[in-house]
């Protein structure tokens, strides 16, 4: 069977190469196993990122679903799972407190459009070619920012005011009310975050956060400890989704939020096509980018109709699906049915998961997340130190954009350099 090499060029999604391929009952059977096995990992997972970036959990489900679905009916890769991910929760939760909701989801669409124009124009490969330590460096800076972002709910602590958003006043604001501790939240975030990495060691193949959250879920409950919970916070979680709405739009507005949509555009165009090549990797086929980057885009401004947030490939999630399996697209689509299902039959249960716990979900994702090996491979030569550092300096102090600029500036000035050495030297 082809790798795909040959029609990594053409705008058709995997699904339809697949079913003309000739699609079994043995495959369905493993896609559905997969399937299941994704949906198991995702739940608590977009729950956890939908938390931490300021929106209601039933948010990140209803990215899951509307993203996860078409990311795979329409996309280019056979493995790419859809939704909502950590690297977002920066740009979403700064939106969110800058512009409102209704902001949010004008800049979820604003990004989906263009990426839409930018796979449609095949650019996709350009994206690519971002140079890997600024890749590494915002990566990492990324995983810094959210995981300080967690602290709050992880220990359970009781700020006076909002929390800051820059990195430097919001740990000194959280050192300040260090004293205020919950006990109990402390234990449970601690301890699934300690539970996942046990499992991880020891059972790889069973679903870490999934239980985690359960058994801290069932913990609080039962010993009702004081430990602030989804419920307590947000109430109960919808029974399913709810009608597709445009957010408010206006021409002030759009300029507005532009700079948003174009941070959104670089990291969903960035984080996809990265999920895309870990897949390529693992599976031996090549994914077709552009068509990857018109579903991305496809699936954001649908996610927005639908009140989700935004929608990328997730490498953890992608890497699970073919580590269970799966043989095409239909896992991706029957992962988000398997999600959808949980919100029609068990999504009260969900009021009684300590926030605590998600924030402890979160730490394991920030540990996974940051390349700490590949930081410090690429830190002891100067030159990708050079860019390296100031990627992940600026993404921390800074923002993300900046960052991802900042780094690819620092990365030309040292290739123009080197070309220009040997010149001098004749």
């Amino acid at each position: 069977m082809p790798d795909g090499t040959a029609t990594s060029h053409l705008f058709r999604p995997k699904l339809l190469t697949v079913l003309s391929e000739g699609y079994s009952f043995s495959s369905f059977r493993k896609d559905v196993l997969a399937a299941v096995t994704v949906a198991i990992v995702a739940l608590p997972l977009s729950m956890a990122i939908a938390v931490a970036s300021g929106v209601s959990p039933e948010r990140g489900l209803y990215t899951a679903i509307i993203g996860g679905f078409l990311v795979s009916a329409l996309g280019g890769s056979r493995y790419q799972i859809g939704g909502p991910a950590g690297a977002f929760i920066v740009l979403v939760a700064a939106t969110t407190t800058k512009f409102g909701l209704n902001g949010l989801l004008v800049t979820v669409m604003l990004s989906g459009a263009l990426l839409t124009l930018i796979g449609l124009s095949r650019l996709g490969s350009l994206i690519r070619h971002i140079p890997h330590p600024v890749t590494v460096g915002f990566t990492c800076g990324i995983a810094v920012t959210i995981f300080s972002g967690e602290i709050r709910d992880l220990f359970g602590l009781h700020l006076d005011g909002a929390e800051p958003g820059p990195l430097i006043p919001k740990l000194v604001g959280l050192g300040n009310a260090a004293s205020t501790v919950t006990p109990a939240a402390a234990v449970l975030g601690l301890g699934c975050a300690a539970l996942i990495f046990v499992v991880r060691r020891f059972r790889p193949n069973w679903p870490g956060m999934l239980i985690a959250v359960v058994l801290a879920s069932i913990a609080a409950a039962w010993l009702q400890l004081p430990a602030e919970t989804i419920g307590s916070r947000f109430g109960e979680i919808p029974r399913g989704l709810p009608t597709p709405q445009a957010p408010q739009l206006s021409w002030a507005l759009v300029l507005q939020l532009l700079p948003s949509a174009l941070s959104f555009t670089l990291l969903g165009g960035v984080e996809s096509l990265l999920s895309a090549k870990v897949a390529d990797s693992m599976s031996g086929r090549k994914h077709r980018s552009n068509m990857e980057l018109v579903a991305q885009g496809l699936a954001n401004i649908v996610s927005a109709l639908f009140g989700g947030i935004s929608v990328t490939g997730t490498i953890a999630r992608t890497a699970t699906n073919i580590r269970a399996g799966a043989i095409s697209p239909l896992s991706g689509m029957m992962h988000a049915l398997f999600v959808l299902l949980f919100m029609l039959v068990a999504a009260p249960l969900a009021r009684y998961v300590p926030l605590s716990a998600l924030a402890g979900v979160l730490l394991v994702v920030c540990w996974n997340m940051a390349e700490k090996a590949e930081f410090l491979r690429l830190i002891r030569s100067w030159p990708t130190a050079l860019v390296l550092l100031a990627t992940f300096g600026l993404t921390l102090v800074k923002d993300l954009t900046f960052g991802i600029v900042a780094g690819c500036v620092v990365a030309a000035l040292l290739a123009m350099a080197r070309r220009r050495v040997p010149q001098e030297g004749d």
